[in-house]
């Protein structure tokens, strides 16, 4: 019985977000951003996301001149979909009208080599070609296996050997990507003009100014205040509420 209600209960709300979903599309369609935005942050705090609710609600906020919120949900949209050009051309347009122009320290050496070649795939994605090349090993076993002549033999012989070196060079590439996932803390400034300190009280002395729109990793926090760095390394003191994390 406890099963039926849970799963009722679920097709009652799927069929909810769905609905408040398209109210928020043809508000959306009819130029209304700001009703669009009522709907799809409805479905938000009912905790359900996908990445057309974040990019609509991102594209609609960015309709309303919402840097800020562009941006952040432009990242959480490119979060679930990495390689979605359409995303990624989009937050690159919300980028630009951004104030603070932050240069990004390039990595150097076999790290920047290793994390360039994990990054070329979503963690998810890696975890698919690891089980696509887990197949594939299946299939060249079952070929060695049959097969009746030397040349084929060889051939899927060496496979055998092959493929599973790929598979591990696949499942360590999805492990890196996940652990990276898991420790870094993105988050976008919200606040119009914000001051960052060199240490957690409000009389510190300021280091430098932010602005909204601008993307900062969570190193640290305590109490009130959050340890940020920049994508050129610059670290600071933020107020929590200055920031909105990502995660």
């Amino acid at each position: 019985m406890k099963k039926i209600l849970f799963l009722l209960l679920f097709l009652t709300q799927t069929f909810w977000a769905q609905s408040v979903f398209e109210q928020g599309n043809e508000q959306y369609r009819k130029g209304n951003y700001q009703e669009a935005v009522t709907a799809y942050e409805r479905i938000v705090k009912d905790k359900k996301e996908s990445c057309d609710l974040y990019y609509n609600l991102a594209n609609s906020y960015y309709k309303l001149n919402q840097i800020a919120p562009a941006i952040y949900y432009y990242e959480k949209a490119l979060m679930i979909s990495p390689n979605d050009k359409d995303i990624q051309n989009n937050l690159k347009f919300a980028k630009n009208r951004t104030i603070d122009d932050i240069k990004e320290v390039q990595k150097v050496g076999f790290e920047k080599i290793v994390r360039d070649f994990t990054g070329l795939f979503h963690v998810n994605s890696w975890g698919y070609i690891a089980v696509f090349l887990a197949f594939l090993f299946l299939i060249f076993f079952m070929g060695y296996y049959f097969s009746q002549t030397t040349l084929l033999k060889r051939i899927f012989f060496i496979g055998m050997f092959f493929i599973p070196f790929l598979m591990l060079v696949a499942i360590g590439a999805a492990i890196m990507e996940q652990n990276v996932h898991q420790s870094e803390r993105p988050a976008i400034v919200f606040e119009e003009v914000v001051s960052v300190k060199n240490e957690p009280r409000n009389n510190a002395t300021e280091s430098f100014m932010l602005h909204e729109g601008t993307k900062v990793m969570v190193i640290e926090t305590l109490d009130n205040w959050k340890k940020i760095q920049l994508a050129d390394e610059t670290e600071g003191w933020i107020l929590a509420s200055a920031i909105k994390e990502l995660k």
